[in-house]
């Protein structure tokens, strides 16, 4: 019987892996499992704006591969998910993701959508680069715990992916990952920065 990771476990674990089993394949549930826990990733409002692209045709992986400079994870890992989002969701029944909400909640959120979006562009793009990254980890993390390796990728021809998938005038794509059966272990970590480096306490100093 599998054991899955832990929490930590699999953060500490995950890498990025360039080479997989191309004769594995993920069961149903096994995926069915893995989208729904990616779905319990937070977005802003709860408006959910992330769509999983699951790329199951092997002529159509072909393609992507051809535009993603001919990297074989693309079509040997078991799972490819296309990150994409639908940067008009806030306005599309807005009442729907707050439904089950208290009334007053209700009442207060959904116009408060209307607001926070209504003429602002670039903030409707970067929540959708914020929601898929949040779902992107949380499917990796997964996966990972799952006893599989994974792969974020962005170094493709996104208007290229985007028409081979069809990618509805609204959409975005954010990123894709490759998911499966590593055959490779990853290179040792080539430089972590210092934990004094990130970690900045209360402000930056002034320079």
């Amino acid at each position: 019987m599998k054991t899955h990771l832990t929490v930590f476990e699999a953060i500490e674990q995950r890498r990025a892996i360039k080479h997989y089993d191309s004769t594995h394949r993920m069961t149903e549930d096994e995926i069915c499992q893995l989208l729904s826990l990616g779905m319990l990733a937070p977005t802003a409002f709860n408006i959910q704006h992330w769509r999983f692209v699951i790329v199951s045709d092997p002529e159509l992986r072909k393609q992507i591969r051809a535009a993603a400079w001919d990297q074989a994870q693309v079509t040997d890992a078991s799972l490819l998910v296309i990150l994409c989002a639908d940067r008009k969701a806030w306005k599309k029944n807005p009442t729907h993701y707050w439904r089950n909400a208290p009334e007053p909640v209700r009442n207060f959120l959904v116009p408060a959508i209307t607001q926070y979006y209504t003429g602002r562009e670039g903030v409707e793009r970067d929540e959708c680069m914020r929601s898929c990254g949040l779902a992107g980890q949380t499917l990796m993390l997964a996966a990972k715990g799952m006893g599989y390796d994974s792969c974020p990728m962005d170094g493709f021809d996104f208007d290229a992916v985007g028409q081979l998938i069809h990618l509805p005038p609204d959409y975005v794509i954010s990123f894709m990952i490759a998911i499966g059966k590593g055959t490779k272990e990853a290179w040792p970590r080539p430089g972590q920065l210092k934990y004094e480096e990130v970690v900045i306490q209360d402000r930056f100093q002034l320079q």
